[in-house]
């Protein structure tokens, strides 16, 4: 049995996100995991993209938009799970080392 699902649909950026991923060298990329994990230099890097309603007008992700399974786990994961909006987001976390 596998905890993999499809998802119901796909946030408008991340098709470009994950475009942007691959291209970078050592990263790794894997869909369907609500929604991508990362893997680089041995660690897992799990998010979550949005964009649209679940973005303030500054395009910092807010609370508004996100299903109680998404909050749940921010709260209650033990592992890396973050919510982001930019492929920008992910590099100055997974390259920040």
């Amino acid at each position: 049995m596998t905890n993999k699902r499809t998802a119901a649909r796909c946030d408008s950026n991340q098709a470009e996100i994950v475009k942007a991923l691959r291209d970078l060298p050592g990263v790794t990329v894997a869909l369907n995991h609500d929604d991508i994990l990362c893997g680089y230099k041995g660690k897992t890097f799990w998010y979550e993209i949005k964009s649209g309603n679940a973005l303030d007008k500054s395009g910092r992700v807010t609370m508004v938009g996100l299903k109680k399974t998404q909050i749940d786990l921010m709260r209650d994961w033990r592992g890396h799970y973050r919510i982001v909006s930019s492929i920008e987001d992910i590099i100055a976390e997974i390259f920040k080392e």
